[in-house]
């Protein structure tokens, strides 16, 4: 009877055993006492061959072990890690100082991909020098006004989903003319175009990069001041600044109707009176930057489908509009 050779041997082995077979079917014409030997013989280079498949195994297994590790360690060394292409993704306008800053370096502290944009990067040195102490920021040019430019920006993101929109780039140039009555609509015009167009604009070329992301959310920045309830105070002052911002609140409650659908989350923020360049006028109580951006960040983690289209304060309560 034909001794066929074992299933899942290698050709070297696949031989061994075949010369062994040949052996043992003519074991017949030796004495009985050499079948013992043959038999040992048989074992023993049957261990010996299945010895060296599972070296051979255990050595490619090693190897390829090693690779890697060597590959995974040349990714960490030219990368910084492999996590942060998991991490979450801001992208925060207006971040070269102030409030805005200080939501880039409080979200790339908390392990997120940060995209820190802003109109001057090579004049933004604060911002610079942060990105160059955190490898999760990224700085990009960008000025709201300019639709073009959006639509650049939105088009190199394309592959990447945006956490969260943070639509904080704003101006309010107290110092010029914005008194009814002596109203200087140059500035007027800049004013609605950085404050409640530029919004507008962000959350149209970014909708789809929100809606591709986890969290999916869209927050603006707005102002007490834009509110109507408040139409009674500072009677005729800031006029453009207060258009301006009840502009965006409305802007906002309109956009998170229209992307209910896609999950999106919109949400609006009334920060208060915080400790920056834009307020360094005012002469009343200010909260620090940290403590500011702190609370609202809290604000925007608790925002969802059910506060949808709503403002609140950086303390987490409803404002009135």
């Amino acid at each position: 009877m034909p001794c066929l050779p074992e299933r899942g041997h290698a050709d070297k082995t696949t031989g061994l055993n075949r010369s062994v077979c040949h052996n043992l079917a003519f074991s017949g014409r030796r004495r009985p006492e050499e079948r013992p030997r043959r038999e040992k013989k048989v074992l023993l280079f049957q261990q010996v061959s299945n010895s060296r498949v599972i070296k051979s195994k255990t050595s490619l297994v090693n190897g390829l072990s090693l690779l890697g590790a060597i590959i995974a360690i040349g990714l960490m060394a030219t990368f910084g890690s492999i996590e942060p292409s998991l991490a979450s993704t801001v992208l925060i306008t207006g971040s070269s100082r102030g409030i805005g800053f200080e939501f880039a370096r409080q979200y790339a502290d908390k392990g997120w991909t940060v995209i820190a944009t802003c109109r001057n990067p090579a004049g933004a040195h604060a911002l610079n020098a942060l990105a160059a102490e955190q490898p999760n920021i990224i700085i990009e040019q960008l000025d709201v006004t300019d639709h073009g430019m959006i639509d650049a920006l939105a088009k190199k993101y394309q592959d990447t989903p945006i956490d969260v929109l943070l639509n904080n780039a704003g101006i309010n140039p107290g110092q010029q003319p914005q008194t009814f009555g002596a109203i200087d609509y140059d500035v007027y015009h800049r004013i609605i175009a950085t404050n409640t167009t530029g919004p507008l604009k962000m959350a149209e070329a970014f909708v789809g990069h929100v809606a591709a992301s986890e969290h999916k959310k869209i927050m603006t920045l707005t102002s007490g001041l834009g509110s109507l309830n408040a139409a009674e105070r500072l009677p005729g002052i800031l006029v453009p600044y207060r258009i301006s911002k009840a502009g965006v609140n409305m802007a906002m409650l309109v956009i998170s109707r229209a992307v209910k659908g896609r999950g999106i989350v919109v949400g609006t923020l009334e920060p208060g009176i915080v400790d920056t360049d834009q307020a360094a006028g005012m002469n009343v109580p200010k909260m620090s930057p940290e403590q500011a951006i702190a609370a609202m960040i809290t604000v925007i983690e608790n925002f969802d489908a059910d506060t949808s289209g709503l403002i609140y304060r950086y303390t987490g309560e409803r404002a009135a509009w």
